[in-house]
């Protein structure tokens, strides 16, 4: 019995199955990666300026421990022990600062770009008006003491001419304007590029308590708790409060500082946990503040304040005699600061709008 078996395929047609392809999934195209330059040694030579700084904030603590010692030789008499502690206590604390934030960045922490981006921007805001300040007071203060001095002269001195004068009071402007102008703005320059942000968070991988909040609202919260330890080193050492009017003293005006001080550091706890509720307090009280500051500079006699916290005559006189403390110059700078602060403050409310209405949203998509 014979079996037939199965005829061989056409030649043609294997070798046609042989050239089929066959199907192949797509290949995906991997994205670009972004244009990233290692900004290492920026942030390192960036350290050591503020490192350096630190340095020179520090110098100034002997400078003012011999401007005490001389103050005893002077008309004026010694300086007030409250004066000599707040002056060393705020220049150790920039030194402190400048040195911490110079070595972390030296380090390349995120926390460090962070708080030396927060703290240029408050640099320069403050400079800017402390350089417009002795732009507008320095002439007029700088001729009172000139003046003073003749005064006080056992003869006839001769007076300084008025192109001496303008040559040195425009290099001390150009020097303030150097430090304070200046060199915020290149950190600012510096520390604002993406570059360097992502050059910290790869040498600094674990995520920092600076990235919980976003830059700006970390910035008014950095600056409330920075008040706030101000506010009660100035109870502590310079108890004079102004209410409304009036001058309050002693322990009246140290409560005072210490409870502004109090709902200061709540605010800014609160900001940084973008607590909507922080933000309208800060709101209200702000204005209040501001409202109370101006009735006082423009109604109290601030020297007659001055007295009541142990200035001898001697020291009022020497104050007394200069127009920048005679005009209130200073008090209208801090209330031009209030101002500035508190337009800020209403421009961070698009962040805290968002805050509020996050949980709503949550519960109209758990409820879709």
């Amino acid at each position: 019995m014979e079996t037939e078996l199965p005829a061989d395929p056409a030649p043609h047609s294997r070798s046609a199955s042989n050239l089929a392809p066959e199907p192949t999934a797509p290949v995906p195209v991997p994205p670009e990666a972004p244009a990233y330059r290692d900004r290492g040694t920026g942030l390192v030579v960036f350290g050591v300026l503020q490192i350096i700084l630190g340095l020179l904030a520090a110098l100034m603590i002997p400078l003012i421990a011999l401007g005490a010692f001389m103050a005893r030789l002077g008309p004026g008499g010694a300086m007030r022990p409250g004066q000599f502690i707040s002056s060393v206590v705020t220049y150790a604390s920039l030194a402190a600062a400048f040195i911490i934030l110079g070595v972390g960045s030296m380090q390349m922490k995120r926390w460090a770009h962070a708080l030396t981006l927060v703290s240029s921007w408050y640099g320069l805001i403050t400079g800017a008006l402390v350089t417009v300040l002795m732009t507008a007071a320095l002439p007029v203060a700088m001729r009172s003491a000139l003046a003073q001095a003749q005064r006080n002269a056992p003869g006839p001195s001769p007076a300084l001419p008025t192109g001496v004068m303008a040559v040195i009071l425009t290099l001390i402007i150009i020097f303030a304007a150097v430090f304070l102008i200046l060199v915020p703005i290149a950190f600012i320059i510096f520390y604002s590029r993406q570059d360097v942000a992502e050059t910290c968070r790869r040498r600094d991988p674990i995520e920092r308590w600076t990235e919980r909040t976003p830059l700006p609202v970390l910035g008014a919260s950095v600056v409330l708790a920075i008040g706030a330890i101000y506010l009660v080193l100035v109870g502590v050492t310079t108890p004079l409060f102004p209410f409304f009017g009036r001058y309050l003293t002693g322990i009246p005006a140290a409560a005072c500082f210490l409870v502004t001080a109090a709902l200061d550091a709540y605010i800014a706890v609160a900001l940084f946990r973008l607590q909507p509720i922080g933000w309208w307090i800060a709101v209200v009280t702000v204005p209040i503040r501001l409202l109370s500051m101006a009735l006082t500079y423009s109604r109290a006699d601030m020297m007659q304040a001055y007295s009541k916290i142990g200035m001898t005559d001697a020291q009022l006189k020497v104050l007394n005699s200069n127009p920048m403390f005679r005009g209130h110059i200073f008090l209208w700078w801090g209330l031009t600061s209030m101002v500035v602060l508190f337009g800020y403050l209403l421009w961070l409310k698009r962040y805290f709008k968002t805050a509020a209405s996050a949980p709503a949203d949550t519960l109209q998509t758990q409820a879709g």
